[in-house]
């Protein structure tokens, strides 16, 4: 994501979505409400949830939505064909199906649909819902219809849905429980212009209401202000929300700290590791490492740059880094990414597999690429913070650290829109970026490989590392988890030893709730479940 902050997504559509949605929060925050944060006592239900957050929302649409909190919004109004429990992404589990079967070839998907679900109207989920739910994602050519691309859905009988992908898909799992795929009253959302095809004009109406059959249903949506979710009194699952309503609010950090510290809301998302130092001590801090992951390129086009091009100027990069001092900026909770592949996925490399500095051994690389008292400039976005944490201080960390080994750097911010010009066309020398994840599965990494997307921004073309190529497509064929597990450590372990690029860092994610508030846990797709929430 894109910026989730979401992270400059894999797919080059996703970018003005997302930016639009991050470039809005210093503009469109709200610092207050009049909806009561009240909360009744013993063991009875409670009346409302407030939950501040720095909104990056467009639409309610399910079908549509791809920002961080349009997907918090998602996950509580839709079920999707299988989720996953609380924080753990390692497995998906039932939820509109009751179970799954990947074929042996990866390409074929079978679900089997749980009996008795029903939507907020009463009506039940059917096999037709599914098909058409997903089906309006994949052909409306919204910015999630790539998670569907190359993907045929059909109804085998009342009670089977089949995906048939026309290459392996073992991440398929792991794609369906993102809210974007969340299950649609059909007949519902027909009357009101819903289509599988790019002439749909339901929004709209999903914009002010919910055809789901998730815990919660949407009361009202205001994209710049706030959304109000109300309990859905005839939600089939086994676990009825706690909460009578739930307001998320768009509020800016700093903002966000006042209120859930006097008790005027009883979360907040978006603060940072500095801010959620001195807070009450009746509050509780859940901190965590976020899925971006903070990487360093170094441009191998040598018409950008003849200096970051030489595969030996980047190791003395990577061996120069002081990977300790930036984990020390970047605030407890924080871990070292030793991979592009965050710490929660499979395939994700061990701790003890990251990188460490080497200054002595970054000098002597310098001295082997020939290139004398090279200078070179870093780019990166100037206003855009990721899990409160600023860019620019990353960045005169790395040029202190580089100006040890005898490599001079100029920083170079700039808006985001301009940086990210420059980065999506690959023309930048150093950048310094971000990468979160479009589903929490090892084959969206695939992108930093030669020729891919991230790969291109990084002059990386197909044909540069056919070693690291053909480590990537007996990855993206393997089927298993073990398997899939040991491929995707091959690959990240080949990126690290000659790759342009450098992961740095997992910033850390702090979420501050009351002390009434129970059953938190940080999602790397939708941030938080609201229907996990309790209250004490």
């Amino acid at each position: 994501m894109a910026i989730r902050s979401r992270r400059p997504t894999a797919k080059a559509a996703l970018l003005p979505v997302l930016l639009t949605g991050a470039l809005a929060l210093a503009a469109c925050s709200s610092g207050g409400s009049s909806t009561p944060a009240s909360q009744t006592g013993g063991g009875t239900a409670a009346k409302t949830l407030v939950v501040d957050t720095s909104f990056n929302l467009k639409t309610a649409d399910p079908g549509r939505t791809y920002e961080p909190t349009g997907l918090t919004v998602g996950k509580a109004a839709y079920d999707t064909l299988l989720t996953f429990d609380g924080s753990d992404v390692t497995k998906p589990v039932p939820s509109l199906a009751d179970s799954y079967e990947l074929s042996a070839d990866g390409k074929k998907l079978t679900l089997k649909l749980h009996q008795g679900a029903t939507f907020a109207d009463g009506s039940p989920v059917t096999a037709d819902d599914v098909v058409f739910s997903l089906n309006r994602v994949r052909d409306m050519k919204g910015t999630p219809s790539f998670l569907l691309d190359g993907v045929e859905v059909e109804k085998t009988d009342e009670t089977t849905v089949t995906l048939t992908s026309k290459n392996p898909n073992p991440a398929l799992p792991y794609i369906l429980p993102n809210p974007a795929l969340g299950i649609i009253n059909s007949k519902v959302a027909k009357e009101h212009g819903a289509t599988a095809d790019p002439g749909d004009k339901a929004e709209q109406y999903l914009n002010s209401t919910s055809l789901g059959s998730g815990p919660y249903t949407i009361e009202s949506v205001n994209i710049s202000s706030q959304v109000v979710l109300k309990a859905n009194a005839k939600y089939w699952g086994p676990k009825k929300p706690v909460y009578d309503k739930v307001v998320i609010r768009n509020v800016e950090s700093a903002t966000q700290k006042l209120n859930v510290s006097r008790g005027d809301s009883q979360v907040a998302l978006d603060l940072s590791g500095d801010q959620v130092n001195g807070l009450p001590g009746t509050l509780q801090v859940t901190k965590t490492p976020s899925a971006n992951v903070v990487f360093l390129l170094a441009n191998r086009n040598s018409s950008v740059s003849a200096i970051t091009a030489n595969p030996k100027f980047a190791e003395a990069v990577r061996k120069g880094i002081d990977y300790t001092g930036l984990l020390e900026l970047a605030g407890e909770g924080s871990v070292q990414a030793p991979g592009v592949i965050p710490s929660m996925f499979l395939g994700a490399l061990p701790a003890d597999q990251a990188a460490k500095r080497d200054v002595e051994g970054a000098k002597a690389a310098l001295k082997e690429s020939g290139v004398a008292d090279p200078k070179v400039k870093l780019e990166y976005p100037s206003e855009l913070t990721l899990n409160g944490l600023s860019l620019q201080g990353i960045a005169e960390r790395i040029q202190a650290n580089l100006k040890e080994v005898g490599i001079t750097v100029e920083l170079a911010p700039s808006p985001v829109t301009t940086a990210l010009d420059n980065y999506r066309n690959g023309k930048e020398e150093l950048g310094l970026w971000w990468w979160g994840p479009d589903y929490p599965d090892p084959s969206d990494y695939l992108v930093f490989l030669p020729g891919k997307t991230v790969g291109l921004r990084a002059g990386w073309k197909a044909g540069a590392d056919k070693e690291i190529e053909a480590a990537g497509d007996k990855a993206a064929a393997a089927i298993g988890d073990d398997a899939r597990k040991q491929a995707y450590v091959d690959v990240q372990t080949k990126l690290n030893a000659s790759s342009p690029f450098i992961p740095l860092i997992q910033p850390s994610q702090n979420i501050v709730t009351a002390a009434s508030v129970t059953g938190m846990k940080f999602h790397p797709v939708w941030t938080i479940d609201v229907a996990d929430l309790g209250a004490k």
